[in-house]
């Protein structure tokens, strides 16, 4: 269902089917998160954003080293995870932002797509994980700390108010997360494909976004989400190289700019 709605998403372009569904699901994502901020703990979550945020630039040193750390469970199931997650995502990333920011500056980038992401995001897990903290330390609502991994989300939500209603928007959240990523996904890959055309013919751009879902369903159905999410993590290693190449060059780049513009 998700690489069929991927499909028509894809299918439609750049402009009027990512866009569009990029911002309805922006939309209510918003909506959930303001009312979570609303219904639940207001005033620990607006207050431990900043503690969060202060906590956060003050360890990062000392997250980011996963091998100078005694705690071994953290460093190998979050911060060396997440290092080679995101790298494995890194290409398709890059080469879908700097699509879609053709044309802006370099002071335009760093704020609308590092500094503002970051701080929505802190911002996000503050008032989730707070909420979450807040029902099982101040209410004893022990169901969310019981509850599976996937339905953790939903067992939080069950302890408000009109949890039928943000829980079905909770799933379509994460339905349309899942098909936005694929269509970034296939998009980059038509890109590759074509030769660098953002343009490329219509056809080439369904077999890719068939292709890649039906290896998402493969996994999926071989080896559950573990085997998808080792997947991920094992073509992070060896996009660890092109990476750094990648940073060297941008660098290179960025400092010609001033000797292109004399």
């Amino acid at each position: 269902v998700i690489t069929g709605f991927a499909l028509i998403s894809v299918v439609a372009g750049l402009d009027s089917g990512v866009k569009r569904l990029s911002e309805i699901n922006m939309g209510l994502a918003a909506l959930l998160l303001l009312f979570i901020v609303i219904a639940g703990p207001t005033l620990a979550i607006l207050t431990g954003f900043f503690d969060n945020i202060f906590a956060y630039i003050t360890t990062l040193p000392e997250l980011s080293m996963p091998f100078a750390r005694e705690d071994v469970n953290y460093s190998q199931g979050w911060t060396a995870f997440y290092w080679a997650w995101w790298i494995s995502w890194s290409p398709f990333v890059g080469m879908f932002i700097a699509r879609v920011s053709r044309g802006r500056t370099v002071r335009e980038f760093i704020v609308c797509v590092l500094l503002i992401p970051s701080t929505v995001c802190v911002f996000w897990m503050t008032a989730f994980g707070g909420t979450a903290i807040s029902q099982y330390v101040n209410d004893g609502y022990q169901a969310v700390i019981g509850a599976d991994l996937p339905v953790k989300l939903f067992a939080m939500l069950d302890a408000m108010p009109l949890a039928s209603i943000t829980s079905v928007v909770g799933i379509i959240l994460v339905v349309v997360f899942f098909v936005t990523s694929s269509d970034s996904g296939s998009l980059v890959i038509d890109t590759i494909a074509a030769g660098g055309k953002v343009d490329a013919p219509t056809p080439q751009r369904i077999f890719w976004c068939t292709f890649e879902g039906l290896v998402a369903i493969s996994l999926m159905l071989g080896g559950g989400l573990a085997a998808a999410q080792a997947m991920a993590v094992t073509t992070g290693l060896p996009f660890t190289i092109v990476l750094l190449v990648a940073a060297v060059s941008l660098i290179k780049g960025l400092m010609s700019e001033p000797r292109k513009a004399k």
